[in-house]
């Protein structure tokens, strides 16, 4: 990616090395644990549920101890200023998309952390991959999960990482659109889970909207270079529910699907990356997914 001309966001919260833990003891999981905590929340919006669940089973002693890997990354630095560029890009797009449509946006924090911090959505932990938390309009990420993204996913390059935060700030563009009140207030309508559900549907839009900021963002600058596109469609596909469940636990359940699979995931980026418009993305309509 070319991003010598992006600004960097000054809407970052660098909680590194802070003791963000609040003194809690580290959460030991089972390789296992760490593929479905990834398939079920990878790129989710609300972990409450899955931190408690994870912290459950490791109390309970029934998992292999192992502690979450906290690999390092290598130019921390570096990888602070790449994420600073990607968020101040995604600011510059949604604020002038917003005011072609005569709305206000209000740009979301990313908070930076290492192991463990506490959201307003629940306890955030490397393990369960970066997320929006819709409470306090903050995207979590710890920078070692682009080291799983790469080794365990096979998803490395700096647009699949742009990828990862442009998913993330997709779900704040929903909260500022009032599409995750709306879901809220439907109680008993569309479930929640299941392939053809809420929750992939929201992800779904995420993906379309990542795809969105891409285009309008390589328009104006240019940032995409040879390759970048296929990594971003690497990344894509390489956090599919069918995809991380076959590879979790050897086969696939389409009730339990969360986020859409592979294929979904790449047709719904690709539709906001060839049309840089959010009216391609509305996932909730749309009968075949």
């Amino acid at each position: 990616m070319r991003l010598d001309d992006e600004r960097e966001s000054t809407n970052i919260d660098d909680e590194r090395g802070s003791g963000g833990g609040g003194g809690r003891a580290p959460l030991k999981i089972g390789i296992g644990g760490i593929l479905l905590a990834l398939g079920a929340l990878y790129f989710g919006v609300d972990p409450k549920i899955v931190f408690s669940l994870l912290e459950g089973s490791a109390s309970s002693g029934n998992q292999s101890a192992v502690v979450a890997p906290q690999q390092s990354v290598q130019g921390p630095d570096t990888q602070k200023q790449f994420i600073a560029r990607i968020l101040g890009s995604t600011e510059d797009v949604w604020t002038s998309y917003f005011q072609q449509m005569g709305r206000t946006y209000h740009e979301p924090r990313l908070v930076l952390f290492s192991g463990g911090t506490q959201s307003a959505c629940g306890y955030a932990q490397t393990s369960v991959g970066p997320f929006y938390c819709p409470a306090d309009h903050k995207v979590y990420l710890d920078l070692a999960f682009f080291q799983e993204l790469k080794n365990r996913l096979g998803a490395g390059g700096d647009f699949a990482r742009a990828y990862v935060v442009a998913h993330e700030v997709g779900h704040h563009v929903q909260n500022e659109l009032g599409i995750m009140a709306q879901l809220e207030k439907q109680n008993g309508g569309m479930s929640e889970r299941g392939a053809t559900g809420a929750s992939v549907r929201t992800e779904l839009q995420a993906d379309c909207f990542a795809g969105v900021w891409a285009k309008r963002a390589n328009d104006a600058k240019s940032i995409l270079q040879s390759g970048d596109v296929q990594q971003g469609l690497n990344a894509a596909s390489a956090v599919g529910d069918d995809r991380l469940e076959r590879q979790g636990q050897g086969y696939v359940v389409p009730d339990s699907f969360t986020h859409g699979t592979s294929a979904q995931r790449v047709n719904w980026f690709s539709r906001g990356l060839q049309s840089g418009d959010i009216r391609q993305c509305d996932t909730f309509s749309a009968l075949a997914l």
